[in-house]
């Protein structure tokens, strides 16, 4: 396999699973979309390893003790070299038939574009924490969740871009926390079948909504009061980092302009829907991108 071919791979990975954000778009530079969707493929395929609830714990976690060598020897490897030999890795499935590839093409992306390697480290411990983890007390505590499942991945894209501004960072940490929280809602009711609740529980207790009703199925005025301010408090975020959509030049400005209007369209549904996440699950379609890019283009300092 080639380095452009295991490109071409995560590029495939990246345009087949929704995300409510656009992962390796047309709106990116063109020098930039293979590295996105590199980082997004090792990312995304972490986060299916650590997910696999069939797969018994201590597997999981060997899988991703694998994923963390497997990253570490991609940074060292030559890549006019053939790809390491994978024939007693301790993945199966998609995993074991992408992942020669998404190290090849990550391995390069690294070293082109001169990632920190910390910010890969980041998102493997979160994905580890989801084996174990499964509900969070405090804000305090989810935050940080959040500052290693999605922050890392919005600093590398403003490095892939060869940005190096604090000032970004901090607003791409928002946006991007934002995003997670989003799918946290979104999602709640489909966690909640797999035995995990995202919603602190500090914010649940003090509204008063029990989690019996969850198990009912039973959408209360407490559940609502409680959605309502979760998303209150995340709308707050994406507010806060709004601004990173205008620190960029170029196209990238276009790219997270939309990442930022999917995001709180996400949320307007939601609100929309009366937080009812068992009535329906409020996603992005094909129909939400003219409404999107129209937005983008009044898009407002």
């Amino acid at each position: 396999m080639t380095v452009d071919e295991a490109y071409a791979l995560c590029g495939r990975l990246a345009f087949t699973h929704y995300e409510n954000f656009p992962v390796a778009s047309r709106l990116l530079p063109r020098p930039m979309r293979k590295h996105v969707a590199a980082v997004y493929a090792y990312a995304r395929t972490a986060d299916d390893l650590a997910d696999e609830g069939n797969v018994p714990v201590a597997v999981r976690h060997q899988r991703l003790d694998e994923w963390s060598r497997r990253l570490h020897a991609s940074i060292a490897a030559d890549t006019a070299r053939a790809a390491p030999d994978w024939r007693d890795t301790l993945l199966d499935g998609a995993a074991a038939v992408n992942a020669p590839a998404i190290f090849l093409a990550l391995g390069d992306t690294i070293r082109t574009c001169d990632l920190p390697i910390t910010l890969f480290e980041d998102l493997v411990s979160a994905f580890r924490q989801d084996i174990t983890v499964h509900r969070y007390a405090s804000w305090t505590a989810l935050f940080d969740y959040c500052r290693r499942s999605a922050n890392p991945v919005g600093r590398l894209v403003l490095r892939i871009a060869g940005c190096h501004d604090t000032s970004l960072d901090d607003a791409s940490d928002a946006v991007c926390t934002a995003l997670q929280l989003t799918n946290f809602w979104q999602d709640l009711a489909i966690d909640w079948r797999r035995g995990r609740l995202y919603v602190p529980a500090e914010e649940h207790e003090a509204a008063g909504a029990a989690l019996e009703s969850l198990d009912r199925r039973e959408w209360t005025s407490a559940w609502a009061a409680t959605i309502a301010r979760c998303a209150e408090r995340t709308r707050a975020l994406f507010d806060r980092g709004r601004v990173v959509a205008d620190g960029v030049r170029g196209r990238l400005r276009w790219e997270l302009r939309a990442t930022w209007l999917g995001g709180m369209r996400v949320l307007d549904r939601l609100e929309r829907s009366g937080y009812d996440v068992f009535r329906e699950r409020p996603a992005l379609g094909a129909a939400d991108v003219p409404a999107i890019v129209w937005h983008s283009l009044r898009w407002q300092r």
